[in-house]
């Protein structure tokens, strides 16, 4: 338990405790930047981060690329663990957390159960729980699951709300959160893209080595996927497009394939051997950006990755039915073409062999933000600190 009183008590006066709270890794790409602006204010913020580690393997590689070494680690992952595994693991762990340390605020992110065990165990604790990427609606309780309903559920136990658009601060009103509470910043998975690509671009240390039989001549289509309601058939109808896609020759197809026996089994009984499509393992985030980077299009179950590569010009053809991130469809960068396999192969082929709608969808302007939206995190959390503001 904390110590109060003396030494802890100076020593906290004025300062705010922030305890992130993470799982996996889209959380861990999209909290990092935002921990290491937090940190950048040490007479502000006293920061710790805690993992469930949800993901073991896939999280490690984020916290090592950014130099981030979590203070507590719930290390719960287990094999053929479910949702219900989770979710009771991670609640046990964060509560001794929350009770030895005591935070201002409780950090979370987006929508994983690891998100929304951290707000339920805040609120429990009477912890203020702050979450990033607030508002996202898909307003369809199984799609994507279970996150849709992590998402609606984090809100109503949050304090604070930022919102990466307008179109999400307008969610989070219809559904009565205070609008004073809500602060529209952008999402900070551009920040974390423009910290990856300074490293990046500097060499080419982060080329994968899966990667050297990929014909250097060919564009690049890059296929992520890994959602739950497309489990069994709808994967299978992904992989038939694959198949088609590679049979046609216009493009290398390389596929990144989640870890998930779900995902893992219907693509390599599918895709295994075929020419021009290369099947390699989950990449490093850094390893994944230079990737994205060196692509011409992509397939993508995946939300941070409708965010990540209009910001560097690649169209994206969402492999889902619906999506929460509706801004990038209205704006251009992205195109819903759902599981079935007719219609992936039709809009893929149109984007590699139409110039027209190829530019127009790269050039459309990215409307998840500009890389500020760690700074503007933090400079809205000290409007609610006086004394700390007084300190950065």
């Amino acid at each position: 338990m904390e110590k109060t009183g003396g030494y802890y008590e100076k020593r906290y006066r004025g300062i705010v405790k922030a305890l992130f709270f993470f799982g996996t890794r889209p959380e861990a790409i999209k909290l990092a930047p935002l921990v290491r602006e937090l940190e950048k204010y040490p007479r502000s913020f006293d920061v710790k981060v805690c993992v469930s580690a949800q993901h073991r393997e896939m999280l490690d590689q984020v916290l090592d690329f950014f130099g981030i070494s979590p203070d507590f680690d719930l290390d719960i992952m287990r094999k053929n663990q479910d949702l219900f595994d989770v979710t009771t693991d991670a609640l046990a762990g964060i509560k001794k957390v929350l009770a030895a340390w005591r935070p201002d605020w409780l950090i979370v992110q987006g929508d994983t159960t690891t998100t929304f065990v951290g707000a339920l165990a805040a609120f429990y604790g009477g912890v203020k729980t702050v979450h990033i990427e607030a508002g996202l609606r898909s307003f369809n309780r199984l799609s994507p699951f279970p996150e849709e309903v992590n998402r609606v559920l984090t809100t109503h136990l949050s304090t604070l709300h930022f919102a990466p658009t307008q179109t999400a601060k307008k969610n989070l009103l219809k559904e009565g959160v205070p609008e004073r509470n809500i602060h529209v910043v952008g999402n900070t998975s551009i920040d974390a893209l423009h910290l990856c690509l300074k490293k990046v671009q500097a060499g080419t240390r982060y080329s994968p080595a899966a990667l050297a039989t990929v014909n250097p001549m060919r564009r690049i289509v890059l296929v992520t996927g890994h959602r739950r309601e497309s489990f069994g058939g709808p994967f299978e109808q992904i992989c038939r497009a694959l198949k088609i896609l590679a049979m046609d020759g216009e493009a290398e197809i390389v596929y990144p394939v989640h870890l998930n026996p779900n995902v893992r089994k219907p693509v390599f009984s599918i895709l295994r051997g075929l020419p021009n499509i290369h099947l390699i393992d989950p990449l490093a985030y850094p390893s994944f950006v230079w990737l994205m980077n060196r692509s011409s299009v992509v397939l993508t179950d995946s939300g941070g990755v409708q965010e990540e590569a209009p910001s560097l010009g690649k169209p994206v053809l969402v492999m889902r039915d619906v999506t929460e991130r509706t801004e990038g469809i209205t704006a251009g960068t992205a195109k819903l073409v759902g599981t079935d396999a007719d219609t992936i192969v039709k809009e893929t082929r149109r984007l590699l062999r139409d110039s027209r709608a190829y530019e127009k969808m790269a050039r459309a302007v990215n409307p998840y933000g500009d890389g500020t939206s760690c700074r503007k995190v933090r400079q809205a959390l000290l409007k609610y600190h006086p004394a700390a503001r007084e300190r950065s």
